[in-house]
């Protein structure tokens, strides 16, 4: 941890030598974002409700899943880039320093520019929470704790296996980008409005399920407040990276170097 550290404040510092330029990669990465919101905004206003959600509680589902992305790309965007180590031989150093090879590899690069992103979640988060008439407690703040720590650690997890793809060809991030770009996109809602078989893909295999609609309907009191599994869905989002990791492992040793 210490060591990731230091690389988070090397990177930073390089990265503020800059600060218009970061300032408006920002701006843009705030920008980006709020073109989604504001077309679900438009969504809403001409159909009122969509499978019996209303605005804002999509707006909660949206601001969830944005905030977890957006740190992901902040503090995983190593994994994003790791093509270029193994085509460049660059991962053969990685692998002779006495470290993780995980924290190595995150720790390459951050960009602290997804802080305009983060921004514009966390503004959407506020505006549905007071928007909303939810009855909190404890429980239900610990469950939306943890569908955003869930969300950091799915999408982790799919660039660790892109990242992982890359072991035996230099596209694998390409592919991924289906299940991170796509899988946000289609995560801002909630999932039953979508095919069943959408809906299933996205609880059980890349289970994003457990980021919003499922903890969303404990929250919303669309279910059972007995129901506690609802409540521990982001666990099973959590546990999601477990696998990411072992096929990490299997893949850096089949790693074979661009010298070699």
């Amino acid at each position: 941890m210490r060591l990731y550290i230091k690389y988070l404040a090397i990177l930073f510092k390089s990265q503020m030598e800059y600060r218009l330029s970061f300032w408006l990669l920002s701006l843009g990465q705030f920008l980006v974002s709020f073109t989604s919101f504001a077309a679900a905004f438009f969504l809403f206003e001409r159909f009122g409700n969509i499978k019996g959600w209303s605005f804002y509680e999509v707006a909660l589902c949206f601001a969830v899943i944005h905030i977890a992305f957006s740190i992901t790309e902040c503090f995983a965007r190593g994994f994003d880039t790791f093509s270029t180590l193994v085509s460049k031989g660059e991962f053969d150093r990685i692998l002779v320093r006495p470290r993780n090879t995980v924290i190595q590899v995150i720790g390459s690069r951050f960009e602290f520019s997804r802080a305009g992103k983060l921004l514009q979640g966390l503004g959407v988060l506020v505006f549905s929470l007071i928007n909303l008439s939810i009855e909190w407690d404890i429980f239900k703040v610990i469950t939306l704790i943890l569908m955003i720590v869930s969300g950091i650690f799915i999408f982790t997890g799919i660039f660790i296996l892109a990242a992982t793809l890359c072991f035996w060809t230099i596209q694998g991030i390409e592919v991924a980008n289906i299940f991170t770009d796509g899988g946000r996109e289609m995560s801002q809602y909630p999932l039953n409005i979508y095919k069943k078989w959408i809906t299933r893909f996205f609880t059980f295999i890349i289970p994003f399920g457990c980021v919003n609609y499922l903890p969303l309907m404990y929250i919303m009191d669309k279910v059972e407040r007995s129901n506690i599994l609802y409540m521990l869905s982001p666990l099973y989002g959590i546990l999601f990276i477990i696998p990411c990791l072992i096929i990490w492992n299997i893949g850096v040793k089949h790693y074979r170097s661009t010298g070699s």
